[in-house]
């Protein structure tokens, strides 16, 4: 399970902007995952659980948007959304597809007290 290692970076991430910015207590904690991003949301947020507990961070929330995979067409331009892992062009049926979101995984947010 890479999530938990996933997870065990975001917290490492999360305790250094902590302390650089003098915070306390973990509130919340909002993420992008993308589809593509191979991160199971329920996977990851039970692993960041478990790494929390017992520490500062414990009980703060973990809000994970997943991101849906987009890919503009390099034939005709085109920027569309891809479904089932289909990466071809509704426009023209081209097959030469930029994927463009769906594969990141990001802290957006942090919500912290001081």
């Amino acid at each position: 399970m890479h999530e938990m290692s996933i997870a065990q970076s975001l917290v490492d991430i999360i305790r250094e902007e902590m302390v650089r910015h003098n915070a306390h207590t973990l509130r919340v904690v909002r993420l992008h995952v993308g589809e593509m991003s191979a991160i199971v949301p329920d996977s990851l947020s039970f692993c960041f659980e478990v790494i929390t507990a017992g520490t500062e961070m414990e009980g703060a929330r973990l809000n994970i948007e997943v991101i849906p995979v987009e890919g503009i067409c390099r034939a005709c331009g085109e920027r569309f959304k891809i479904e089932n892992y289909m990466f071809l062009c509704p426009a023209c049926g081209g097959t030469s597809v930029e994927t463009v979101t769906g594969q990141e995984l990001s802290i957006v947010e942090i919500e912290v007290d001081e």
